[in-house]
This record gives C-alpha cells, sequence and structure tokens, in this order.
C-alpha cells in the first residue's frame, strides 16, 4: 500500500473530527506545490450547515488563502470519496485531480446517502423528474432572462 503524507493527513482530520463530533467522519486538504493551501473537516453538525462538507470547508479555505476562485494546478486529498455536491465543487474550482481513501460504498455501509443524490442526478439526465424528492419548478424567466442578457453583453464580465 503506497502511503502518502497528505492522504495521511486527510485521514488524520478525519479521525480528529470522528473525536470532535463535528460531523460525519471526514477530512480533506487542498495542496499545491507540495504545500497544503487549505484543509477541512465535516462540520456539518457544528455550524448546522449541509453544505460544511470537508472537501468544501478545504476548497473555501484554500480559496481564501489564495485568493482566488480558481484552484488550477491544485490536488485535493480527501478521506473518502466526494459526494455529488463536493464532486461539482471541485470542478468549478478547476481541481484535477483527487485522491480518497475510502470508497462512496464504504460511505454507503456507515449511513451516509450519497448513491440516493447519484441516483437522482441519473434519472434527472433522462428526463424522470421525481418530484417526492425534490420538486423543480420554472418560474418567471421572462424577467429573468433580463439579467442573463445583461450579463451576456457585458465587456468586463469573468467567466469562472
Amino acid at each position: 500500500m503506497k502511503k502518502n503524507k497528505f492522504m495521511d493527513i486527510a485521514i488524520d482530520l478525519s479521525d480528529d473530527n470522528f473525536d470532535k463530533k463535528y460531523g460525519g467522519p471526514f477530512g480533506a486538504c487542498v495542496v499545491k506545490n507540495g504545500k497544503i493551501i487549505g484543509k477541512g473537516i465535516n462540520r456539518v453538525i457544528k455550524d448546522h450547515d449541509p453544505t460544511a462538507h470537508a472537501e468544501m470547508v478545504a476548497i473555501r479555505n484554500a480559496c481564501k488563502e489564495m485568493k482566488t476562485h480558481d484552484l488550477s494546478g491544485c490536488e485535493l486529498y480527501t478521506s473518502c470519496y466526494p459526494c455529488p455536491m463536493c464532486l461539482s465543487a471541485i470542478i468549478w474550482a478547476n481541481i484535477k485531480t483527487v485522491y480518497y481513501g475510502n470508497t462512496k460504498e464504504d460511505a454507503n455501509d456507515i449511513g451516509f446517502r450519497d448513491d440516493f443524490i447519484y441516483e437522482y442526478i441519473d434519472k434527472l439526465a433522462v428526463g424522470d423528474k421525481n418530484d417526492s424528492v425534490l420538486k423543480l419548478s420554472s418560474m418567471n424567466r421572462e424577467a429573468a432572462i433580463k439579467v442573463f442578457e445583461q450579463y451576456k453583453n457585458d465587456k468586463d464580465k469573468i467567466i469562472y
């Protein structure tokens, strides 16, 4: 088994968080050029924030540290395969490499329901909306699209 100091740190963070009970037993760190620029533990319970997953916290801390929204050139080390929300944040942050310890099946085995979300997203992709899970309804597009049109024509916009 290959050892890695950054993965060891992510696992240590998850172990420490298990003791603190701030949220699930998850830890993560963002690394650039061999240096940790952001660490995170799951803080869902402590912060009363369902988005405070270890990867999200690590990305937020790395962005603050780097003073950017773009983490190109960074790697993420996480104690568990990222959930759909965290995968999306990783992609939005332009992180191209993720190393994980536990699998999503391991997370399911201890009670985390990521598979439920993956299945929901897969069904949405083929047009199968399940309103009992989430009701998605378009509303007032005529008004909302006006701001998008302004943005589309803005010469100073920053695409990310």
